[in-house]
């Protein structure tokens, strides 16, 4: 996975019923994209994050997923 600042992170829930969690990525520690990233979720709070399987990017022009 290589993001941008600005793509959306998207976390695929694990259970059923449960909604996907989306963040924005506020920050790429790596210079070729990969994570770590820092994270804003959508209530607020921001999180070191190493998205796993479950996860992919949303550009924010709103371009097909990557990841």
């Amino acid at each position: 996975m290589q993001a941008h600042i600005g793509d959306v992170l998207i976390i695929e829930a694990n259970s059923v019923g449960t909604p996907a969690r989306r963040g924005t990525i506020m920050e790429v520690r790596s210079s070729d994209g990969s994570p770590p990233y820092l994270v804003r979720w959508e209530d607020g709070h921001e999180a070191l994050t190493f998205p796993g399987p479950d996860a992919h990017l949303l550009r924010p022009e709103g371009a097909d997923a990557v990841g």
